[in-house]
């Protein structure tokens, strides 16, 4: 959750006096190094100085601006660059006006407060729908009869849906209590004949973007361009397809209530990590923290991290090395790796990403601009983890991975001496669905029953495609009672759909389903084949019925 931005702001601030302790510290350090630089005649001593500068400085270099300071920062960069310019060259008057410029860095006014403009930090989170349950759907739809079919049916699969046939009654009915989304015609009534223009005019009355569904008898691309330019978030043509229009619900909706993104921040700048975590976890996403490299295998394994960002320059291991070594594990192949650094050579940059990174970002990097670049990377990459544990059609589980959680949640209920359920459900005479209106007419079957799983069950149960027309789902701490009383809605509920054929004709179908309740002495496998029997039985007592 987001925190509170008096809260927040007063964190930084925290954050932002141990930067300036820091630099009480460090200056009168470099001071020294500069007095010494400055008597120094030995080329080895010499070498050791500009070093130990050059990575103080770069440090102060990416940190400073951060924390408010970038004239200082700016200052520290080049005279980074002159340490790294003096190893090469020995020059006595030129070793002597860096050592001039160092001490005068040295004197920075510590109590000088940091520029405010560097602190951007308000970000929030995405605005994310409080209601999980029941989300409200605005129709306003003026023919009455595809009005209260589409009021029906997204009814059937768990939507507070409400149909309106004229503006006006839905402006009022806005005005009352605003929608989660809003499903509009591009032609309404006599008060709004275009229903774009309608809807343009709406969203800039509202406190905050409302996801807007466009149904349409045009389908040129003049209408289309439109629609994407009010800020359309789908686009159907009549007649319209029920499964796909639920099908980019379900998306909306799982986009607004996906689990916090996991953020690993890697750097040994104790401050800096600090700043970041605070920042990114205010943002909403899941942080962890690593100043110590050699622990990156116990972090990977607990946390789990979606995208990580590692500093570049590190003591004993650097950024592109650390890297290499989290590629040696084919498990975080998939794992997006944004280089820090306050390194501004191009070909400096171009090295690090070709060793095992996927994006450079130069340091000190606003805290809005740090947020978009980690929240871009995350969702890219849970969407191709998503993409390759799902099935293709339904976008469950597929049938390895709802085996393996059905295992997970197994183990768990002996832990907890919680009940967990089983289910083993298939559509019946799905042959005859196929044989008769087609194998595109089945998929949109199968996907239309699995979105109504995904509504219907609870966000902590999991569910996966078995195979073909089969499917599972386990339900944690749920008892055979109560699985079987959830289960009876849905399967009611997917009775009452109507699936359009070919020739516009309309039919139903239904399905069985086993449920089998985990016993502390079942395995996994034992549980899902007791489940497989139930709805065996449940299909020889005559199909449309649950076992268990």
């Amino acid at each position: 959750m987001a925190n509170d931005p008096d809260q927040l702001q007063q964190r930084l601030q925290a954050l932002s006096a141990e930067f300036s302790q820091r630099l009480r510290q460090e200056l009168p350090e470099l001071a020294q190094q500069a007095a010494q630089l400055a008597s120094s005649s030995q080329p080895a001593h010499t070498n050791g100085l500009l070093q130990a500068m050059g990575e103080k400085l770069h440090k102060l270099a990416g940190a400073a601006g951060t924390f408010g300071y970038a004239a200082l920062g700016e200052q520290a960069r080049a005279l980074e660059l002159s340490c790294l310019a003096r190893r090469q060259d020995h020059d006595g008057a030129q070793l002597a006006a860096l050592a001039v410029a160092l001490t005068q860095f040295s004197q920075f006014d510590c109590a000088a407060p940091p520029s405010q403009a560097a602190h951007d930090s308000r970000v929030t989170a995405p605005e994310v729908l409080a209601n999980e349950l029941n989300r409200r759907i605005y129709i306003l739809e003026p023919d009455q009869a595809l009005g209260h079919n589409l009021q029906a049916t997204l009814r059937n699969f768990g939507y507070a849906a409400e149909h309106f046939a004229a503006s006006l009654a839905l402006q009022q009915a806005i005005h009352q209590q605003l929608p989660d989304v809003l499903l509009l015609n591009t032609e309404l009534d006599s008060d709004n004949p275009d229903g774009l223009s309608f809807a343009e005019q709406l969203l800039q009355q509202l406190p905050f973007p409302l996801p807007i569904l466009v149904l349409s008898s045009h389908s040129d691309f003049t209408t289309r361009l439109r629609a994407v330019r009010v800020g359309a978030a789908g686009y159907f043509v009549k007649p319209i397809d029920f499964n796909a229009l639920e099908s980019r619900l379900e998306n909306i909706f799982a986009q607004q209530r996906g689990e916090p993104y996991r953020v690993l921040v890697i750097d040994d700048d104790v401050e800096l990590s600090k700043r970041y975590h605070l920042v990114l976890e205010n943002a909403g996403l899941q942080v962890q923290s690593l100043n110590q490299p050699h622990a990156i295998d116990s972090i990977m394994h607990s946390f789990n991290p979606e995208v990580i960002m590692l500093d570049v320059h590190m003591p004993l291991c650097s950024g592109p090395e650390l890297a290499q070594i989290i590629r040696f594990n084919d498990a975080w192949l998939r794992v997006p790796i944004i280089y820090l650094s306050a390194e501004t050579d191009l070909n400096q940059q171009l090295k690090a990403l070709l060793k095992a990174g996927d994006d450079f970002v130069t340091k000190p990097i606003s805290d809005n601009a740090l947020v978009a670049t980690v929240l871009a990377r995350a969702q890219r990459a849970r969407l191709l983890s998503n993409a390759l544990a799902r099935d293709s059609l339904t976008g469950l589980l597929n049938h390895a991975d709802i085996k393996e959680q059905v295992a997970v949640e197994v183990e768990r209920a002996k832990r907890s001496a919680k009940p967990a359920c089983v289910i083993m459900l298939d559509l019946d005479h799905f042959k005859n669905v196929n044989d008769q209106y087609g194998h595109g007419v089945g998929d949109k079957v199968i996907r239309a029953l699995a979105n109504l799983l995904r509504q219907r069950l609870r966000r902590g149960d999991s569910l996966g495609r078995y195979g073909g027309e089969e499917f599972t789902a386990v339900l944690p701490d749920c008892t055979l009672e109560h699985a079987h009383e959830l289960l009876e809605v849905i399967r009611q509920r997917f009775a009452e759909l109507q699936f359009n054929a070919s020739d516009n004709s309309t039919f139903n179908v239904t399905f069985s389903a086993g449920i089998a309740q985990s016993q502390p002495q079942l395995s996994a496998g034992e549980l899902i084949e007791r489940a497989d029997q139930a709805l065996y039985a449940a299909k020889a007592a005559g199909r449309n019925r649950i076992h268990g």
